[in-house]
């Protein structure tokens, strides 16, 4: 189904020899770039990058492995780790004449713009991150019965083979779960959006199994040796997120802070796909920052 953002040109952009990154471009200004999350495109973000680009230049990327950009097979943990991507984006947006810009991400995009903002400080110059913990972080607090909430983490945590299979047996179902369990307001995705979701994740399970699976080990790895080295985010951080917190016993403002020392972390009231289903307040946050 091919669903495009309205007012916005399309491009493809060559980030590595067998990887382009189709991306959503418009508006004008300082830029900002938008990562989507699980099981998403860069769909997701249609309301905050059209009232974005009123002021600022708004590229919209499907990441590596999903929506209409390349899907590399994996070659080994270092094709979908965080540090890759992340270096997707910065080439891209260098190809479009970017070379310094803030970066927002939701989900699996807000790890990607994590892993941007600490491999690549002097080019982000702002950075926000949607409804997540740090990779690292995120492992320590999944513990428990309550932590099934996080079961599909586990899942294609496995060696490659098993998840994808099971995953493709049925993967309306699977990707459907998340978007009817994680909304609280499913008329904030539309039938053709869902459809749109549902298409692009069928046919990417691989590449999305795979990014899931990098989470679990070489993303660790990255995380890991960042906070033995108190490499820390230097410019100014914006956190938004549900209040899972509570119960799964965590801080989670107290778990960003040891990453940022500029943060302004907001708990909000929608459910976990914020950018569709606030957006008035997502886009109010992220002008907040873009004005820091």
């Amino acid at each position: 189904m091919n669903v495009t953002l309205a007012g916005f040109d399309y491009r493809r952009v060559r980030v590595a020899d067998d990887v382009t990154l189709n991306i959503a471009v418009a508006g004008s200004g300082t830029p900002i770039v938008l990562l989507h999350g699980f099981p998403q495109t860069h769909l997701m973000w249609r309301h905050v990058a059209t009232e974005l680009a009123a002021h600022h230049t708004v590229l919209c990327p499907d990441l590596r492995g999903y929506g209409d950009s390349d899907k590399p097979a994996e070659a080994g943990p270092d094709t979908y780790a965080k540090r890759t991507m992340a270096a997707d984006i910065v080439t891209a947006a260098a190809a479009l004449g970017h070379d310094r810009f803030a970066v927002a991400g939701h989900d699996r995009g807000a790890l990607v713009a994590f892993r941007a903002g600490l491999d690549h400080p002097a080019t982000i110059t702002h950075l926000a991150c949607l409804d997540v913990l740090p990779t690292l972080d995120m492992w320590e607090v999944m513990r428990g019965a309550d932590a099934a909430v996080g079961f599909h983490l586990y899942l294609m945590a496995q060696p490659p083979g098993l998840p994808e299979r099971m995953i493709t047996a049925s993967a309306d179902a699977f990707f459907a779960h998340f978007l009817d369990q994680w909304t609280n307001d499913p008329a904030a995705i539309p039938a053709q959006i869902r459809a749109a979701y549902l298409d692009a994740c069928r046919a990417a399970v691989p590449s999305i199994v795979a990014d899931y699976r990098a989470s679990a080990t070489i993303d660790l790895d990255h995380d890991r040796a960042d906070r033995a080295s108190d490499t820390r985010l230097s410019m100014p951080v914006t956190v938004l997120q549900q209040d899972w917190g509570a119960a799964l016993g965590y801080d989670a403002a107290a778990l960003w802070s040891g990453w940022a020392a500029d943060l302004d972390h907001r708990t909000v009231t929608s459910g976990h796909f914020m950018a569709e289903e606030a957006p008035t307040e997502i886009t109010a946050a992220l002008r907040d920052l873009l004005r820091r």
